[in-house]
């Protein structure tokens, strides 16, 4: 379900969040699904407990899991409601990384044949 590259950059963190996000999108995993707790996916994944929460508490944060005292921790069954501010955000994230393709050369077309390829992955 989700693997981690330990030698990487990205915080083992983010790399569970955006997995567990891509399962979601996929349909991997659905609303209501359970997912493993906090200390089986740490065991899985050979990682600290800390860890986990932590990823698990950003997936809550962002209304993706909710976790169900003494039942465990499940799918969210609502779909995350657009944020505004979120959606700013990442609209100037994008705005930098179009930015950048475009001063390596690459058109327009390029560029919308790219983010249609990642959207499609995902």
């Amino acid at each position: 379900m989700i693997s981690l590259d330990l030698r990487g950059s990205k915080p083992i963190y983010e790399q569970i969040v955006e997995q567990m996000k891509r399962n979601i999108s996929k349909g991997y995993l659905k609303p209501g699904d359970a997912i493993p707790s906090v200390r089986r996916m740490a065991l899985e994944l050979t990682i600290t407990p800390g860890t986990v929460a932590k990823a698990y508490q950003e997936l809550e944060r962002q209304k993706l899991i909710e976790t169900i005292r003494g039942k465990g921790t499940f799918v969210a069954s609502q779909k995350q409601k657009m944020d505004d501010d979120r959606v700013e955000q990442i609209r100037r994230q994008l705005a930098s990384e179009v930015l950048e393709l475009k001063l390596m050369g690459i058109k327009r077309e390029e560029i919308a044949e790219l983010f249609n390829e990642i959207y499609d992955e995902l």
